[in-house]
């Protein structure tokens, strides 16, 4: 059983940094492109930032130069930091894992950015 579960989410004002962690279990983590999606209150899921080689990663324009997606094999985590938050970002943030033709998501956290 495939199981992804997000942590780090909460309220931080704009300008402010979250770091949202992923820990995976019964996945092939070290072969499965890992990635955040969000989803705003009435909006279609977005991909924020994916990742399979350290040096191979793709961000949505919004993000870049503020967010960095990081994954630990030997711990099976994939990270997203977030700086410069800004209200915009507010959203449920999901953690998911591809494997092949498999996709396994997380429950989501919320990241809220607010004054």
């Amino acid at each position: 059983q495939v199981q992804l579960v997000e942590s780090g989410g909460g309220l931080v004002q704009p300008g402010g940094s979250l770091r949202l962690s992923c820990t995976t279990s019964g996945l092939i983590f070290s072969d499965s492109t890992m990635a955040w999606y969000r989803q705003a209150a009435g909006k279609q899921r977005e991909l924020v930032a994916s990742i399979f080689r350290p040096s191979d990663t793709t961000y949505a324009d919004s993000v870049k130069d503020r967010f960095t997606i990081s994954r630990d094999n030997a711990k099976n985590t994939v990270s997203l930091q977030m700086n410069n938050l800004k209200p915009e970002d507010t959203a449920v943030y999901y953690c998911n894992g591809r494997y092949y033709g498999y996709n396994f998501w997380g429950q989501g956290t919320q990241v809220t950015v607010s004054s």
